[in-house]
């Protein structure tokens, strides 16, 4: 938690000296008060009220002021205090944001997606309420212990009743004991809570993501049962948490009452040699009620600080984790554009125990269609995700526009590349906004030109045309629609180089040929890659590499491929007749 604390800017250190001021005064004016009560006790056991009475109103009026400064003091405190911790946890939020942003793909599967979403989101709102309470609570509650202590001795002493000392000493021993056991009990359960509402949202993410599926075979029930079983673990470790904790308030309580009852008894029985101590037994009662709920408020905060503490721990295992793919120096390359090359380039997951691609070498030059093609499994969408580096490859060197895609800037890397995903993804926003989001400063003439490659006209019969909102995750569009709005945000760049993720397999065979017909003819010096499982939309291609198993099994033209690779004939023929191969 300490850590985090580096990312307060100047003025939150001010303003939190600023909190610890009012703090300090709060407590100063509530530990004040019981002496005002002993003033008055003094002035009512005068045997004539009378001549007094002037004094008793000042000391009252006093008392006010008092209780004034108490509450106004707080209210400040706690105010500068949500001030200070709302700046800084928007910052580490934003911190952890960008970083994740920068994560491979290697970073994301490390924590998982639903564990970065609970830690951005569950674990700051736990580390935010802790932060507040301990610039309130967590200095409020020792100073008023502490400055009580000192009244309840100094008057212990001057009374005569050092007894009453002993009576406070003895309910903080049974405090300790009583929060220390709690703290023991509790303690390990908080990793396992927030552990498990990562599994929460695990489950609860697959199911909302796959749910036309679940429907599809029945298998809600199983989903069910599998979200069942993961609740009731989590609600297991809340239920015991929560049992734990629920004995502190009686116990503190029990404990309170007790130590008011042995003061006014022992007070009772001093009196008869001492009756000055009944002036007294109020402000004892005050103080002793102080200590114990100081106590009390730091029991409560002994039971956030681990919760948060984990929290912290957890949210700075983001921020300290360097990402794999570091960026290089070049910010641009005008040479060989267009242009990849990959020489002995393999490729293994991490803890994996076996390449996934294994020494493929390809050289593709500017303007150039390149298309992969194997079987399910055979490695297609890995080896593209290595050219704009989602992952680096574990063995030998990729080359873009002739220089080694580690030695570019990220951003650099990416704005050469334009970038169309296996399944189409849309943001929340409108249709305008989705195709501009690759290019902001994008002119309507660019958008118009866009839509017509991609052949998303269809775009212009919905509700309001470009303006027609397009819901989060582009639920509310097909997903042919999605594949052709997301080449158009691709194409609007104008890159040296596109990728296609197999992104025409939600186009029929007419949209089909006609985009890519577009592609060549609009794009002609810009170079193509393409994934496809279709051999109508690769056999044209300038060169077609097959794969298998994650090994380059042929590499040719389509004709060439027929005669040469058994693997890429026999994909062929289970699509196409031989006729209709020999087009």
């Amino acid at each position: 938690m300490i850590r985090l604390l580096k990312y307060l800017k100047t003025k939150e250190w001010i303003l939190l000296v600023a909190a610890l001021a009012f703090v300090a005064l709060q407590v100063w004016c509530n530990i004040t008060i019981p002496e005002y009560t002993i003033k008055i006790s003094q002035y009512l056991s005068m045997p004539e009220i009378s001549p007094y009475w002037q004094d008793i109103v000042w000391t009252c009026m006093q008392m006010l002021l008092l209780a004034v400064g108490v509450v106004g003091s707080a209210i400040i405190a706690q105010y500068l205090a949500s001030v200070i911790v709302s700046s800084l946890i928007a910052r580490i939020r934003s911190k952890v944001f960008g970083k994740v942003n920068d994560f491979s793909e290697t970073e994301i599967n490390k924590f998982s997606i639903p564990s970065l979403i609970t830690r951005s989101t569950n674990d700051l709102t736990q580390l935010q309420q802790v932060y507040t309470m301990i610039i309130t609570m967590g200095f409020t509650a020792p100073l008023t212990a502490v400055f009580a202590i000192i009244k309840i001795v100094s008057l212990s002493r001057d009374y005569g009743a050092g007894t009453l000392s002993w009576v406070n000493v003895i309910s903080v021993l049974a405090i300790i004991l009583v929060v220390f056991t709690i703290t023991i009990l509790v303690l390990p359960k908080f990793k396992k809570i927030q552990t498990g509402t990562d599994k929460l949202n695990m489950v609860t993410r697959e199911n909302l993501t796959g749910l036309k599926v679940i429907r599809a075979v029945g298998a809600e029930a199983e989903q069910e049962e599998k979200f069942e079983q993961v609740n009731k673990r989590f609600t297991k470790l809340e239920f015991f948490v929560d049992k734990v904790l629920m004995l502190i308030e009686p116990s503190l309580t029990f404990i309170m009452q007790g130590t008011t009852l042995a003061i006014v008894w022992i007070i009772g029985l001093l009196a008869e040699q001492n009756p000055q101590l009944l002036l007294v037994i109020s402000a004892f009662t005050q103080y002793s009620i102080f200590i114990i709920m100081s106590f009390t408020s730091l029991s409560f905060l002994f039971m956030l600080v681990p919760r948060g503490i984990v929290c912290a721990k957890r949210i700075n295992e983001i921020l300290q984790t360097e990402t794999s793919l570091k960026d290089g120096e070049i910010e641009k390359s005008n040479d060989n554009k267009g242009t990849i090359e990959f020489k002995n380039v393999s490729f293994r997951y991490p803890d994996a125990d076996a390449d996934v691609l294994e020494n493929i070498s390809f050289t593709v030059k500017q303007g150039q269609t390149v298309a992969f093609i194997g079987s399910t499994g055979s490695g297609k969408s890995t080896l593209i995700n290595l050219i704009p580096r989602f992952y680096d490859c574990s063995d030998g060197e990729i080359l873009v526009n002739g220089q080694n895609v580690k030695n570019y800037k990220m951003h650099e890397l990416h704005k050469i590349i334009g970038y169309v995903p296996q399944k189409g993804i849309l943001f929340s926003g409108t249709v305008k906004s989705n195709i501009k989001y690759g290019k902001e400063n994008a002119t309507d003439e660019e958008v118009k030109k866009a839509i017509e490659i991609s052949q998303s006209d269809f775009v212009y019969d919905l509700p309001n045309g470009l303006d027609y909102h397009i819901s989060q995750g582009g639920k509310n569009v097909s997903g042919g629609q999605k594949q052709r709005l997301s080449i158009a945000r691709a194409i609007i760049t104008n890159p040296d180089i596109l990728i296609f993720d197999d992104s025409f397999s939600a186009l029929d065979y007419k949209t089909d040929k006609i985009v890519r017909e577009n592609l060549n003819r609009e794009f002609k010096n810009t170079t193509k890659v393409i994934v496809a499982q279709r051999i109508g939309t690769i056999m044209h291609a300038d060169q077609i590499i097959v794969l298998d198993k994650g090994k380059m099994v042929g590499k040719g033209k389509h004709k060439e491929l027929l005669k040469k690779c058994k693997v890429y004939r026999e994909i062929a023929l289970s699509q196409l007749s031989e006729e209709e191969l020999q087009k």
